[in-house]
């Protein structure tokens, strides 16, 4: 049975909660052997103790100890009989608890700063956003407001009673992962800030493991566990946002690369004599089909960048131009049009690339997406590999502007799924 995940980690580090003295390989085994029993429930609860015994193989006995360990980490629990319509004694079901567990995904990007906290079985507990001028900000004010909206998320979790498992931080920009690095973010101006390292000074219980990726591969993992695409092993996650990133799912994995940096669609070059990019490059995808950009098309009153009355909410840019658009302002259409265009400019490429099928658009393109995907579709049939463009489909996103915190939520759900032991084992809770 294959439990792997299209974020492919795998956490190999000792057991936290194995008995003193037991020997490394037991405790390996038994650490692999409780993920097993919990991916099981997780994916085809409720189911007895008897269904698991022999859906992983395990003898009734082993199985009857691993769920307890796994009711006592507060994972499991039983949910009454289950009939199966033999006659009989009906047996305990099983499902998957998790609801003391919590997990965190935050965001920080271009003009806000985003979390979204869940339980392990991914039902959302907290979902907030603030507008926050980051790029304008620096880095050190920056994290100080993530430090805070961490500090603020942590604190209600505490008080629903539920104890976070793990914290990931998405970033616009290269990630080193091992050390929670940004390598260089360009539209936030960032250039090796040690974001991992200033989280672990935040007014946060000290043993809460933290991470940094990057936001589009975050918000790819999302869309394949729980999008408009959930399930398809070959997509293309599109941001929507100031920047352009991409995450790409390949054959049912993220794509990652030697250095994890692949998905940077948004800095490659597709007008040399076009606008100068952040990123010091001229003509990148992202000055074609940026929110930015089209901001800069359609309000070019209120460009991103200049005078007092900037709009840092993506979604106050997106009702002014919804707007101007439903008051029949010509410069829309013809903005929303452009951007379609160069859409499918940059698709052509991805589908000859990586011959995905579905390209699942994110942010403001899933918004304006009526108007988006027609334009982007004619000039994908007209610069794609046909064989390919005629499997391959566009889609709108349903997870808005949250979905790189909701991935990097799923990311530590992902993690505790792979190792229990990670979960402290909780005190016995009074029946009734």
């Amino acid at each position: 049975m294959d439990h792997s995940r299209a974020d492919g980690h795998r956490t190999d580090s000792p057991s936290r909660g194995g008995s003193a003295g037991v020997p490394a390989d037991q405790a390996t085994v038994r650490r692999s052997n409780l993920a097993l029993v919990l991916r099981h429930v997780s994916a085809y609860g409720p189911c007895s103790r008897s269904a698991v015994a022999v859906a992983t193989g395990l003898n009734k006995t082993t199985v009857t100890s691993l769920v307890s360990e796994l009711q006592a980490r507060g994972l499991v629990k039983e949910t009454g009989p289950q009939h199966a319509g033999s006659v009989g004694r009906p047996s305990v079901a099983l499902v998957l608890d998790g609801s003391r567990v919590g997990a965190l995904g935050v965001e920080v990007n271009v003009d806000y700063i985003a979390a979204i906290a869940t339980d392990l079985a991914g039902r959302v507990l907290i979902d907030r956003r603030i507008g926050f001028d980051a790029m304008g900000g620096g880095p050190e004010r920056s994290l100080d407001e993530l430090a805070r909206m961490v500090e603020r998320t942590v604190a209600d979790l505490d008080r629903l009673g539920v104890t976070p498992a793990g914290i990931t931080v998405a970033v616009p920009g290269l990630v080193d992962t091992t050390t929670g690095t940004v390598v260089v973010a360009p539209n936030l101006g960032w250039h090796g800030v040690t974001v991992a390292e200033r989280l672990t000074h935040a007014d946060i219980r000290g043993d809460i493991p933290i991470a940094v990726d990057n936001d589009a591969n975050l918000a790819a993992l999302a869309e394949y566990t729980s999008g408009v695409a959930a399930g398809t092993p070959d997509l293309v996650y599109l941001t929507g946002e100031v920047g352009v990133g991409g995450g790409i799912i390949s054959g049912g994995r993220l794509l990652g690369g030697a250095d994890g940096f692949a998905g940077e669609l948004g800095h490659v070059v597709v007008d040399p004599s076009g606008e100068p990019c952040r990123c010091g490059r001229v003509g990148c995808w992202e000055t074609k089909v940026g929110l930015a950009a089209l901001v800069r098309m359609a309000t070019p009153d209120r460009a991103y960048g200049t005078g007092r009355q900037l709009v840092r909410d993506p979604e106050e840019r997106l009702a002014e131009i919804e707007l101007r658009r439903a008051n029949g302002d010509p410069r829309v259409d013809a903005a929303v049009a452009e951007v379609g265009r160069w859409l499918g400019v940059g698709a052509a490429m991805l589908v000859n690339l990586f011959n995905p099928r579905v390209i699942v658009l994110g942010g403001y393109f899933a918004r304006l997406a009526d108007r988006l995907i027609p334009a982007a579709e004619q000039e994908l049939a007209r610069l794609g590999m046909s064989g390919a463009v005629e499997r391959c489909r566009f889609a709108a996103s349903d997870l808005g502007f949250g979905a790189a915190s909701r991935g990097a939520a799923g990311v530590v759900v992902e993690r505790a799924l792979s190792d229990p032991t990670t979960i402290a084992i909780r005190c016995p809770q009074p029946s009734g």
